[in-house]
């Protein structure tokens, strides 16, 4: 049976990581190792200089084993593969994030990071991503066929499938779009503005991001905003 790893960046009692667990049950065997808390834009961060702590974790889906961690979402990846499961997943799902990772927000992504740790420690990896909304109809609908899909591929090195669901309703949507490429634009063009003025000179900002749909036809960007699901490949660095 195929053994998969899931985790996410908003921490392991948010709804989409349930909700993804749920569905991975259909396709092999589960185990969840998750962020304690919300660890959003967190990248592909790992901890060398403090230590992590594992807990076992209560989860409500029978047959998950599941586990918190203080650290990272790359960290739940690495002590997940290398430490806890018996031996390393055959695939490593990130999300279901709350919010979509397209375009240059993938480098933020603590999502994306996981997946590509996941990718870095020989795994199939998928990132899964979905635009914030109380209706879940369109991923609840398209994302296991999505998945065991893309489960019976195969990637090169250090690549990542890259997943995002429109929040939409099934009326609204569009279609699966695949091979999406990553868009060079971005959903906010960030500012800093200014908060509070400090001591001695100092300053508090925080980001001011004004929001964007400008955005290059054939892209994952362009396929969300127009309500597509959008699948891609994303190459890390290296």
């Amino acid at each position: 049976m195929r053994s998969i790893l899931i985790t996410n960046d908003d921490g392991i009692n948010d709804e989409g990581l349930i909700r993804l667990a749920r569905l991975a049950m259909e396709l092999g065997e589960v185990w969840v190792v998750a962020p304690d808390d919300q660890r959003s834009a967190a990248s592909h961060a790992i901890s060398l200089h403090s230590h992590v702590d594992i807990y076992p974790h209560d989860f409500p889906i029978e047959g998950v084993r599941a586990f918190s961690c203080s650290g990272t979402p790359a960290d739940c990846v690495r002590v997940g593969a290398l430490s806890i499961m018996p031996h390393k997943p055959d695939v490593v799902l990130a999300g279901i994030n709350r919010g979509l990772n397209v375009a240059t927000d993938i480098q933020y992504s603590g999502t994306a990071g996981a997946a590509f740790e996941g990718a870095f420690q020989g795994c199939l990896s998928i990132a899964v991503s979905e635009g914030i909304s109380s209706c879940h109809d369109v991923a609840d609908k398209f994302l296991p066929e999505i998945l065991a899909e893309l489960m019976e591929q195969k990637l090169g090195y250090g690549q990542i499938f890259n997943v995002n669901i429109p929040a939409c309703t099934l009326m609204e949507f569009g279609g699966i779009l695949r091979n999406r490429a990553v868009s060079h634009g971005m959903f906010y063009r960030d500012r800093y503005k200014k908060t509070a003025d400090l001591p001695n000179g100092g300053m508090r900002l925080e980001v001011d991001g004004i929001y964007n749909e400008d955005c290059e036809p054939d892209t994952d960007f362009r396929a969300v905003v127009e309500n597509f699901i959008s699948i891609g490949i994303v190459n890390n660095l290296n």
